[in-house]
């Protein structure tokens, strides 16, 4: 397999669960999406009024952590959960700030029970960018998900 890099955003601990699944199955390096502890609430449903505000005003949080040095990567796994039907604004902020160079984009995301339109807005934000298929799971499945995420990893 190629040099890769998992880069995920969890907000509930679901798209961590997935992240580290998929480390076990690469043996990848890792990066954590954070953005400042204040940004969100605790509470689901009040984050979500947050996240939509941000995608109103364009105002994506910013990243609290030095990104990892993308050009040694020639595939970047980027996850996160699903958000009213589109990636987290975390990994949006991901996607508008990092410069990822010719390596090949492929997310994975969790939800909670709908993925919505998920990757085709990851698709634009990506922009230009090479991708490969997504893989989405729901939160529930993630403990019984190695041969599913392998057979997605075999397809990379």
């Amino acid at each position: 397999m190629s040099k890769t890099l998992i880069v995920y955003y969890s907000w509930s601990g679901h798209t961590a669960a997935l992240a580290n699944k998929i480390r076990q199955l690469t043996q990848a390096d890792t990066y954590e999406i954070q953005v400042p502890a204040d940004t969100f609430s605790t509470d689901m449903y009040e984050t979500s009024d947050i996240a939509k505000a941000q995608l109103a005003t364009g105002e994506l949080p910013p990243l609290s952590r030095p990104l990892p040095e993308l050009a040694r990567y020639d595939l970047i796994l980027v996850g996160g959960p699903v958000w009213s039907g589109a990636p987290a604004t975390p990994v949006l902020s991901f996607l508008a700030t990092a410069d990822t160079g010719p390596a090949v984009l492929a997310p994975f995301y969790t939800h909670a029970g709908t993925a919505g339109d998920y990757e085709a807005a990851f698709r634009q934000a990506a922009g230009a960018r090479p991708l490969a298929t997504g893989l989405g799971l729901s939160g529930s499945s993630i403990s019984d998900s190695a041969p599913q995420i392998q057979q997605w990893l075999d397809q990379l």
